[in-house]
């Protein structure tokens, strides 16, 4: 398995995980909270983990790039 390979998978996998996350944020919003400050915290916390998978997608992208054209 070339390194090639070995980061098209790991893109894969941080882009459905960052898929995932935003959609079950997205439920969550939707959902009625009883109480707010437990909502919001979980709101913040699923949007923290959104921008971290997607910072680590969007680094891999161009090194998967770069190891698939050497």
């Amino acid at each position: 398995m070339t390194l090639a390979n070995i980061l098209f998978v790991l893109v894969l996998v941080s882009g459905l995980a960052t898929l995932v996350i935003l959609f079950v944020g997205v439920l969550s919003m939707g959902r009625d909270q009883a109480e707010e400050a437990v909502g919001a915290s979980r709101s913040n916390r699923l949007m923290v983990w959104r921008v971290r998978l997607q910072l680590i997608t969007v680094l891999l992208m161009p090194l998967w790039y770069l190891a698939s054209r050497a």
